[in-house]
């Protein structure tokens, strides 16, 4: 009954590095766009937010 042998130290740099690994795919998705792509996305957004509008009701004023 022999037990795997590891290095604790290996591990926790394999681990380092995956974790990083992770954190750096979530940075060039949200970070890693062109600007093209960036004022698509606000303009899009902007649209949306217009088109909600002009679906509000205006409430009524009570002064008169």
């Amino acid at each position: 009954m022999a037990a795997d042998v590891i290095n604790l130290r290996q591990a926790r740099k394999t681990r380092s590095r995956a974790e990083k690994e992770a954190a750096a795919d979530q940075n060039r998705l949200t970070f890693g766009r062109s600007k093209a792509e960036k004022q698509l996305t606000r303009a899009l957004k902007d649209k949306a937010e217009r088109a909600l509008d002009q679906g509000r009701l205006e409430k009524p004023d009570p002064e008169a």
